[in-house]
């Protein structure tokens, strides 16, 4: 039984955001603070990725646990249970439709589920996006070095530090 009639409902569930969550903020204050560049929210691309990392070959989506489906944490609610798993299995045929598509493009498609950004265990989960886009930079742009050691591709990856603001022939004095 819901605790609210359909109007305040419908309400409630229309404020709810698709895009600059707060799953994704962490996620790109984190890549943006170790020097890599992306762009958010490319409609030009199946799904409307929330992270495109052209220069990686990367595309990574941010999916919240309810929404998406995720087998670990996501419960269906108690009322109209049968509108939310269909819409929830539509949800996840979509999502594994436009991963297949990205892929069949070329892209390297990384998923984060919302519970992984919970502060227990968020800092692993970063350092292991971090490694998997570096072990992909490395894999795309090095294919004689196909067995580089985990140590090998720690930092390598990242985008130099932008000099904003400053001329090239000031940097170079």
């Amino acid at each position: 039984m819901d605790i609210w009639d359909k109007e305040k409902r419908s309400a409630v569930m229309a404020k709810i955001k698709s895009k600059d969550t707060k799953p994704e903020w962490i996620v790109r204050r984190y890549l943006f603070h170790r020097g890599y560049r992306y762009r958010k929210n490319v409609k030009g691309l199946p799904g409307t990725p929330d992270i495109v990392m052209r220069k990686y070959g990367i595309v990574i989506f941010i999916h919240g646990c309810f929404w998406h489906g995720h087998d670990a944490d996501g419960h269906l609610p108690h009322s109209n249970t049968d509108f939310w798993k269909n819409k929830i299995e539509r949800n996840k045929e979509r999502d594994e439709r436009n991963k297949e598509e990205l892929k069949k493009m070329g892209w390297r498609v990384m998923t984060i589920w919302e519970c992984q950004l919970k502060p227990a265990v968020r800092e692993n989960t970063l350092l292991e996006m971090e490694y998997y886009i570096n072990h992909t930079f490395l894999e795309r742009f090095n294919p004689k070095y196909p067995d580089i050691q985990e140590e090998d591709t720690a930092f390598m990856a990242a985008e130099e530090e932008a000099g904003y603001g400053v001329s090239q022939s000031r940097k170079d004095e």
